[in-house]
């Protein structure tokens, strides 16, 4: 059973009568669900997950006024839920690390945590401000009920993604990245026989292609140790999982900067594909110099190209 499927059990059996018991007028103004952080919330836990901070809980989330009035009982509520199920133990708020992830949380208090604003960022620069691994950690997981609406509101704008001038900016930056860490600095390195820079500048590439490859999906990139994971079945770029495992199991040598340009070939062509760019060349510099001459904020657009 994953974390997902046991928070909703959790809820539906045990959490929603009890919910509705203690407070009958206000569940209609509740939004419960799962999200936030953790890797059951991004459907990537697995049985090393349940070594910590693991097991069946789920989120309630109040707007301001009602957080503020009734808050600290509907805590008490989950607090006195059983304290296992289906054998799993009940996640608790119980030390700074846990705090915020179950129980009773804020909805605006909640989205201000992760993007900086109550009802997420709304201007290029605000976006600009957030973490995208924070992004990716406001709009993951599952929402079981929402009868009001608000929190889901706020959560549908955040995952219909970046405003377009923005997620520009963030691929030229990822070319930018990826042509100068990875095909540039990489085979320079080898050349050198300089390992430790040859090794920075692969997981440089890495890094900047695999978050190229969630922009490309309109996806937000996460924590950088479910990067890879998450890759594995999107549409865009589907071999891109295969492809990233590949280079990360190749010595360092030709062979690696070999498939290091096989990748920038096959961005290339998507960034053609979806008209993002007419350049003909594999080396992703040029490519990422014509993305920022398509951005309509002159502002945004004369940021340094590898400025996210």
């Amino acid at each position: 059973m994953t974390g997902q499927q046991l928070a909703r059990q959790y809820y539906e059996t045990l959490g929603r009568p009890a919910l509705a018991a203690h407070f009958p007028a206000l569940v209609p103004r509740m939004a419960v669900g799962l999200a936030g952080e953790g890797s059951e919330c991004f459907g990537f836990d697995d049985a090393l997950s349940r070594d910590h901070d693991w097991g069946a809980g789920f989120c309630i989330w109040l707007e301001e006024d009602d957080f503020r009035q009734y808050g600290a009982q509907v805590q008490a509520v989950y607090d006195s839920l059983p304290a296992e199920k289906a054998g799993f133990p009940i996640r608790r708020q119980q030390d700074e690390y846990s705090a915020g992830r179950v129980g009773c949380l804020c909805t605006q208090h909640w989205y201000r945590r992760y993007t900086g604003f109550p009802a997420g960022p709304e201007t290029p620069a605000q976006w600009r401000r957030v973490p995208e691994a924070y992004l990716a950690t406001v709009t993951n997981g599952t929402v079981f009920a929402d009868p009001l609406g608000r929190f889901s509101a706020v959560r549908e704008k955040l995952c219909a993604f970046y405003p377009e001038d923005v997620r520009l900016k963030k691929l030229a930056a990822r070319a930018a990245a990826m042509a100068q860490a990875g095909q540039y600095n990489y085979p320079r390195c080898i050349k050198r026989g300089d390992m430790v820079a040859a090794q920075l500048a692969r997981a440089e590439f890495m890094r900047a292609g695999m978050s190229m490859a969630y922009l490309l999906n309109r996806r937000y990139a996460p924590f950088y140790k479910w990067m890879h994971r998450g890759l594995e079945g999107m549409p865009v770029l589907p071999r891109a999982y295969e492809q990233f495992a590949q280079l990360a199991q190749i010595p360092d040598g030709p062979r690696a900067a070999e498939n290091i340009e096989g990748l920038c070939l096959t961005v290339a062509a998507e960034l053609r594909r979806q008209g993002l760019s007419t350049v003909r060349d594999s080396f992703l510099l040029p490519h990422a110099a014509e993305m920022l001459e398509r951005i309509t904020d002159p502002e945004l657009r004369r940021t340094h190209v590898m400025e996210e």
